[in-house]
């Protein structure tokens, strides 16, 4: 990864750049914050996964801050890595949520219309 500070119409971006992803889409929208407020930690990956409170639970965050469009999968719903979760809307692009490993969907944390943050969690799988 490389870091870069970019100036655009006066305001400064720190921006972090992955290198030598092979076979990878590259994201739908740029990694950046203002330099004014930094990130705590930065976003891995348009799709995000991070272990839940509870023992094999995994929570699905939205990567970006959007409007979520549709919803793909319901609570009891088996899932298989790479299934579409969610439907996210942010910056006029359409955005697939999706399962990071396979699971059972416990909960469904947004309904379509709903604004979400980024960051928050939006779905958790057991």
């Amino acid at each position: 990864m490389k870091n870069y500070t970019i100036t655009v119409n006066g305001n400064v971006y720190e921006v972090t750049v992955e290198e030598g992803i092979s076979g990878a889409a590259a994201p739908a929208a740029p990694k950046a914050a203002p330099k004014a407020a930094p990130k705590a930690a930065p976003a891995a990956a348009p799709k995000a996964a991070a272990p839940a409170g509870a023992a094999g639970s995994v929570t699905v965050s939205a990567p970006m801050p959007g409007k979520i469009l549709a919803v793909k999968a319901s609570v009891g719903q088996a899932v298989k890595k790479g299934d579409v979760i969610l439907v996210l809307e942010a910056m006029k692009m359409e955005n697939d949520i999706v399962a990071p490993q396979d699971g059972t969907i416990a909960t469904i944390n947004a309904a379509a219309g709903d604004s979400v943050e980024a960051g928050a969690t939006i779905a958790t799988l057991n």
